[in-house]
This record gives structure tokens, sequence and C-alpha cells, in this order.
């Protein structure tokens, strides 16, 4: 959900975006809210959004934020922060407005997780959610320099993706991706080592082995104060 360059997968599907829509396709955006349910995609939200710790009056930013899902789930448990998505495809968040109608202090707006167009130290949390796997090295580069610049010093990045610690031993969606080395740039440390290389004190969470996406892991990155 982030701008990419050519030799990205928007272009490898061949759609003509310089970002990845919903599940690599437009013609895919009407259905993407059900697949994402019919792969638990909301459990592992309200997971992400109880380890943020979000309190009333923080502000905080999704980034890559799609049709909105993570992003109005954070409204709805801390109704009194203000919650922003961004993403860079303008038919996601139009999805997204839609779906947020009627709550107050919660907005979508388009841009790119490299070239984030919020001022320095603006929020208290960052979210991502499945987005990073989809990112090439130095894009991922670019949104984790970003996220660091817009959180406040103490502010926090909250991560969710596939890899981790994944191995064959948690099922076929796993062997196909250790094989193809799709994820290479997700395994093992990489995340950590990326965010720490950034300038965040950063912690795996949490890791569990997922039926349908191999293994999920939860990212903690603090800006230091």
């Amino acid at each position: 959900m982030t701008k990419h360059h050519p030799d990205s997968a928007t272009q490898v599907m061949g759609n003509r975006h310089d970002y990845l829509p919903a599940f690599g396709n437009d013609l895919l955006l009407p259905g993407y809210d059900l697949l994402t349910r019919s792969l638990g995609v909301p459990r592992a939200h309200t997971r992400l959004i109880d380890q943020a710790g979000l309190e009333d009056g923080h502000r905080v930013l999704e980034i890559g934020c799609g049709t909105g899902n993570l992003t109005i789930r954070a409204k709805h448990t801390r109704p009194g922060a203000t919650v922003i998505g961004s993403d860079p495809d303008p038919k996601a968040l139009a999805v997204a407005v839609r779906k947020a109608h009627g709550l107050s202090e919660i907005r979508f707006e388009r841009g790119y997780g490299q070239e984030l167009p919020y001022a320095d130290g603006e929020f208290d949390r960052v979210l991502s959610s499945l987005m990073f796997h989809h990112l090439d090295a130095e894009v991922k580069a670019g949104v984790a320099a970003e996220a660091l610049r817009v959180l406040r010093p103490g502010g926090r990045l909250h991560l969710l993706d596939i890899g981790g610690e994944m191995t064959a031993a948690d099922g076929v969606a796993a062997r196909l991706s250790l094989r193809t080395g799709h994820l290479s740039g997700n395994l093992g440390d990489a995340i950590p080592r990326l965010l720490r290389e950034t300038g965040f004190d950063c912690t795996v969470i949490a890791s569990e082995r997922h039926r349908l996406l191999g293994r999920l892991t939860y990212y903690r990155a603090i800006r230091p104060a």
C-alpha cells in the first residue's frame, strides 16, 4: 500500500500504479474485507491494538490503511484518540471513508509511506498491518525512517506482518514462501534489525503460527526520548 519502484509487485502483476492495491489488483477491492475476515485479520488487529496501549488524547497514524479496518477498530477501541489512516490508493480510501461515516476525530488521507505529509513528532503511535512484506528493501527503509520522524520522542510504532522466525514447520504457506524467497526481507531478525538501524528500540512482542499465512509476528519499536 506504499509507493513502489518499477520492479515491485505492482509492476509484476501488471497494475498501472506506483503502489500496491488491495490484494494486488483493483478488481479484487470489493471482496477485500470479506477475504481479510476469512484470514482472521480482525483478531490480529485486536491484538495489535491491545499491544499499542492507545489512550484518550493520543494522535494515531496507520500507514497503509487500505479500506480502513485497523484505523476504524483503533477508533472504536479508544474513542478519545484522534486516528488517521494514510494510503496512496484513492479507491480503498473511498471505501474507508464510507465505513467510518458518523465517527468523529478520524480521517483518511492519501499519502505514501516513505513520503508522509505530516510534521515531525506529530503522533504518539504509528500502526502498520500486513503491509511491510510487499515493499522492497529501499522502500522499507524509507517507511521506517518516516515512521521515526513523525513519532514524538517516546512514541511507538506497532507493526504486524508475515515473517519473523518462520520455518517449514509453520505449514504449507510458510514452506511456499520460504521456497520462493518472497518474504526474505521479513524473515528472522530482518525487521527488528532494520528498525534498530533506523534509530528505533525494537522488540518482538509476539509471534504465532497462522494456518493460511505461515507466521504472524508483532513488533514494538520505540523512538528514543
